[in-house]
């Protein structure tokens, strides 16, 4: 996949200790809590603000309980124009590897009993280097850190990683960790899912689709800002 949005599943790691080890499997992307009476919440729970996700009561309890770890290659962001539309950016790792986002996830029944997993990232401010783009990023955690994250202990109990350890690894990640590019308009658009994406390209041309057609201009709702600042994306 290259252009995934929220609302559709994701890949999640996360410990069983019925597996002996961790397991990984999709998870739809925003988090419904296991309170709540309407599954369109979680629209509204993509990600969860780093500072206020031990406190807000729709992460708390999975921040616990229920932590994950969210593997990609990268993602976008839209940076604001003087004019016209906003300019994507594909953000990925600056050695090319795979990026592992720190993750909550939930488990909704509906009123027919049926069980929905969902998840969510969380996010601090930006980094030095993604400021001129955007002013919050995810999570990234290194591999020498996974353990602690995913470790809950029993439910949740003292026998996991200390919480202010966890909360510790609620940093933005080191500068060197990411490159950005930009790249087409066409990422605006969920339908359009190929590795074109990720080109880069010039900002300053017209993108153009494969049909010569001119791209869209204007993300449709729930697709760019993934990492936004308001209140309405971060619970």
């Amino acid at each position: 996949r290259f252009n995934i949005a929220p609302s559709q599943p994701i890949v999640v790691v996360r410990a069983s200790r019925e597996a002996g080890g961790n397991t990984a499997g999709f998870l739809q992307w925003g988090l419904v809590p296991s309170w709540s009476k309407e599954i369109s919440l979680g629209a509204k729970m993509i990600n969860a603000r780093a500072e206020t996700v031990a406190d807000k009561p729709a992460f708390r309890a999975a921040f616990r309980r229920r932590r994950c770890l969210i593997p990609a290659s990268g993602f976008y962001e839209w940076q604001k124009q003087s004019g016209g539309p906003k300019q994507p950016f594909w953000i990925a790792a600056a050695d090319g590897g795979l990026l592992s986002f720190a993750g909550l996830w939930e488990s909704w029944t509906s009123p027919a009993r049926d069980e929905l997993p969902t998840c969510t990232m969380i996010t601090p401010e930006a980094n030095d280097t993604l400021p001129p783009i955007h002013a919050r990023m995810p999570v990234i955690l290194e591999p020498a850190d996974f353990d602690a994250w995913l470790d809950v202990g029993s439910d949740g109990g003292d026998d996991g990683t200390a919480l202010s350890a966890v909360q510790d690894l609620l940093r933005p990640a080191a500068d060197e960790t990411t490159a950005a590019r930009p790249v087409s308009t066409r990422v605006n658009n969920v339908r359009n899912d190929d590795a074109r994406l990720i080109e880069p390209v010039d900002p300053a041309s017209a993108e153009t689709s494969s049909h010569g057609e001119l791209t869209a201009a204007v993300k449709p709702a729930g697709q760019g800002d993934l990492f936004g600042s308001s209140e309405t994306e971060n619970f």
